[in-house]
């Protein structure tokens, strides 16, 4: 018998140790995972596009309702065990498999995204998927609860934040449900929430990366007026570059 290293839970079948500090949480209750695809409207046509597919739990229920399934999986060992659980079957032709970190790499054409995130990425992987394109229909995401909370937080509630800003600015947020780390194997140390997230189409008409540069000052400290913030030397100095360049490509 080997010894698993700290910090990692072996699976018995496969004699796989998932790491959870990759955020390794493979959801095992049937019941949550039928909750997820029933919440997502699958339809025969569908592209979806997977991100962290673990063992494939969600994915050969989803194959079983679309058209196709495209999973980004990082770790060659579940990599492995999820192309094993389609061999030999009818679904098998129905799944594309990529390997590797979906944060560098460009999203595929997809109708609807529908995944059990490592919560590490869940901020950058929410905004690639915001301001990809073409667009697609909507996202089924399993966040961090706290995470969660923070998207759909409202102006003037305690955990309303920059994330909560611009999710909102470029999609319609909705909370569907509260997922407990039992649900998962190993359990992560924190509770978890699935949330939907449809973008919104057309986009609002700005740009997004000069918004968030005034919506990153508002926000580098809560406590403060817009004021107090805009007064800062630091950001006096920003804005006044910033004013210099627009003003020589604008004549």
């Amino acid at each position: 018998r080997g010894t698993v290293a700290p910090g990692v839970t072996p699976l018995s079948a496969a004699g796989i140790v998932f790491n959870p500090g990759a955020g390794q949480h493979i959801l095992k209750n049937p019941l949550v995972v039928n909750s997820i695809i029933e919440k997502a409207a699958l339809r025969r046509t569908d592209v979806i596009l997977e991100v962290g597919p673990g063992t494939g739990n969600l994915t050969v229920k989803m194959l079983e309702k679309v058209k196709k399934v495209i999973a980004c999986e990082i770790d060659p060992r579940l990599v492995g065990e999820l192309q094993k659980r389609v061999q030999g079957t009818c679904l098998a032709n129905k799944l594309e498999i990529k390997v590797g970190d979906v944060l560098k790499t460009d999203l595929p054409f997809f109708d609807a995204c529908v995944a059990n995130l490592p919560y590490q990425i869940s901020s950058p992987f929410v905004f690639k998927l915001l301001l990809h394109r073409p667009f697609f229909r909507c996202a089924i995401l399993m966040f961090q609860r706290e995470f969660a909370l923070r998207l759909v937080a409202k102006p003037g509630t305690k955990l309303y934040c920059r994330l909560s800003i611009n999710t909102q600015l470029l999609a319609r947020v909705d909370h569907l449900m509260k997922v407990g780390k039992n649900n998962f194997r190993p359990p992560p140390k924190v509770e978890s929430s699935v949330v939907r997230i449809e973008p919104k189409n057309p986009p609002p008409p700005i740009n997004f990366q000069e918004w968030d540069g005034l919506v990153r000052i508002a926000f580098v400290r809560k406590n403060k007026t817009l004021s107090a913030a805009f007064k800062s030397s630091a950001v006096e100095q920003l804005l006044d570059h910033n004013y210099r360049i627009h003003c020589s490509l604008h004549n």
